[in-house]
């Protein structure tokens, strides 16, 4: 009787401190979003949204540009290399492979390493050996570097999470095993694997070590990819240390904070769609 109330009190605590957490985790996410109005919308004008920077108007259009190309290029360079390399590991590999070990424990390494080493990496590399100089592809490389392990775990996890019941099934039914990992395995697994990309999308777009030395600070529309620009994280980096322009760091942030809740927003309603359509 008294183990039976021990543990009732035991699991009261827990609940209590899930919610309290997940209390703190709502309220400090709420004060940010609400700072960043407070702060960002009166500094909001037709001005920021220049297609040329200036001293004077500190335009991030030319930045938000570049973020979104920067985004597009990093995830159509790892999304293909880690998706397929997380359908190696799961489904093809041997259990207690060597290599897979080998993989799977430098990817773990690369996830702890500090965005400054890739953008040196970066800029050894692509920058100089490569002689691509400062620009949007020199970046581009550098952030698929970054996010390819996080999309690589969260895909394995993914596709660990489907049964195998649903493989036994397929191939009951006289499925092949690629036929079985595209139209079975792969979209119950989806909706994990979109939310591993909106996570690399996060770190992308909140990024501005490795993009100051690999892609550059230039403000400027991009020519082509072959052109330095800096992305909105940089910018706000830079208008920031300038004393005269704290109220345009303020406005790009939240201009950035709407792009990272918009294109969370369209993953999780591709990831809802997918999810009825299985």
């Amino acid at each position: 009787m008294v183990k039976a109330s021990n543990q009732k009190v035991l699991s009261r605590t827990l609940s209590a401190l899930v919610y309290i957490a997940a209390g703190l985790t709502a309220a400090v996410f709420l004060t940010i979003i609400i700072y960043l109005l407070v702060m960002g919308l009166p500094n909001l004008s037709f001005d920021l949204f220049s297609p040329k920077y200036t001293s004077e108007n500190a335009s991030l259009l030319p930045a938000l540009v570049n973020t979104l190309i920067l985004i597009v290029m990093a995830l159509l360079i790892a999304a293909p290399i880690g998706i397929g390399s997380a359908i190696y590991l799961v489904e093809y590999a041997t259990r207690g492979n060597r290599f897979v070990k080998l993989i799977r424990v430098t990817t773990e390494t690369l996830s702890g390493i500090p965005s400054i080493v890739y953008g040196l990496f970066g800029m050894l590399f692509f920058v100089t050996a490569l002689k691509w100089s400062y620009s949007l592809l020199a970046g581009a490389f550098t952030l698929a570097i970054m996010i390819l392990p996080l999309i690589m775990r969260t895909t394995e996890e993914a596709l660990q999470s489907v049964p195998d019941s649903y493989r036994e099934s397929s191939f009951g039914l006289g499925a092949g095993k690629l036929r079985t990992i595209f139209r079975i395995i792969l979209p119950d697994a989806s909706p994990g694997i979109l939310s591993g990309i909106i996570l690399a999308v996060g770190r992308i777009v909140g990024e501005s070590a490795a993009l100051i030395y690999t892609a550059g600070t230039v403000a400027k529309l991009p020519k082509s990819l072959m052109s330095s620009g800096r992305s909105l994280s940089v910018h706000m980096y830079n208008i920031s240390s300038e004393a005269t322009h704290i109220g345009e760091a303020y406005a790009t942030a939240l201009v950035l904070l709407v792009l990272v809740l918009g294109i969370n927003l369209l993953s999780g309603y591709f990831a809802r769609r997918l999810r009825k359509e299985r």
